[in-house]
């Protein structure tokens, strides 16, 4: 019966492209566009699979890095300490400034579209300006030098205003019948929102987190001035050390190491591909079951 009505509804979706011509063509861009989509990055992983896992050998993950070897496992060590310090920073004073905009500002208050504007115009500006002002306050005038700290904390102003628009959809997008449903039961404000909304809005969050990792992970301009680029894993946060994206740009740069490139090309797209499918994970173990 339901396989019938499916047969009836596509005839009379298509007697009504014919009526409709105009319909039909938006149709047809709706589905070119997304075949083009998702043609371009099918295309993008298989150029860089097929040039880059050739040219994996066990030397590219020797701990110390020199000429012969040009070693990537300092550069993975980086990522992952530059990653982890940049959401540290960002990632609570962003949650907290999206609460605070959606749960407890009101609408009146003058502050709110001044926040706003100021958090859109962060999220426009280019990353070699977030390394230069980097460069200028973390090395110069608090005279840290090349520091995988300065790049840390230059990558989470950078991605703080993606956290915080992305937090704040995902709390207005919760239905206000949870919030009165709580008031209802007698829990206050505080325990709402930590309780019952935050929790609700734990996947669109997790969404946001995740668009700032895979934005630290591939940057490069924003770390070049204020992290450097050694080729060495730092004994602390204030030495210098670089990252797998300012590797792959190093190597492609100095024009001698193309192939050992492609190969960091490939590591660097597991590495966001896992980061991703544990981030989704994470979500829904932690997101509230309906």
């Amino acid at each position: 019966m339901m396989e019938a009505m499916n047969k009836i509804t596509w005839k009379e979706k298509i007697k009504g492209y014919k009526k409709d011509p105009f319909s039909a063509l938006l149709l047809l861009l709706v589905i070119l566009s997304a075949v083009i989509t998702v043609g371009v990055l099918i295309s993008l992983i298989a150029y860089i699979i097929i040039k880059g896992v050739p040219n994996i050998t066990p030397e590219l993950f020797e701990w110390e890095y020199n000429t012969d070897n040009v070693s990537m496992m300092p550069a993975i060590i980086n990522t992952i300490t530059i990653t982890l310090l940049s959401l540290i920073f960002a990632v609570p004073i962003g949650i907290f400034s999206a609460i605070y905009l959606a749960e407890y500002a009101k609408k009146e208050n003058r502050l709110i579209p001044v926040v706003r504007l100021t958090t859109e115009t962060l999220a426009g500006i280019p990353s070699i300006v977030f390394g230069l002002f980097g460069y200028l306050l973390f090395n110069i005038h608090f005279g840290w030098g090349y520091s995988i700290l300065g790049g840390a904390l230059t990558l989470s102003i950078m991605i703080l205003p993606l956290i915080m628009r992305t937090t704040e959809e995902a709390l207005l997008s919760v239905s206000d019948a949870f919030r009165e449903g709580s008031f209802g039961l007698g829990a206050g404000k505080l325990r709402t929102v930590f309780r019952i909304v935050l929790p609700s809005a734990v996947p669109g969050i997790l969404s946001g987190v995740i668009l700032a990792i895979g934005r630290i992970v591939g940057e490069t301009a924003a770390l070049l001035y204020p992290a450097g680029t050694a080729t060495v894993v730092p004994g602390s946060v204030m030495q210098s050390g670089r990252t797998l994206a300012v590797h792959m740009y190093a190597l492609l740069n100095e024009g001698f190491y193309i192939n050992q490139a492609y190969a960091t090309a490939v590591v660097l797209l597991v590495l966001v591909i896992g980061i991703n499918t544990l981030s989704a994970f994470i979500a829904k173990k932690v997101g509230v079951k309906e």
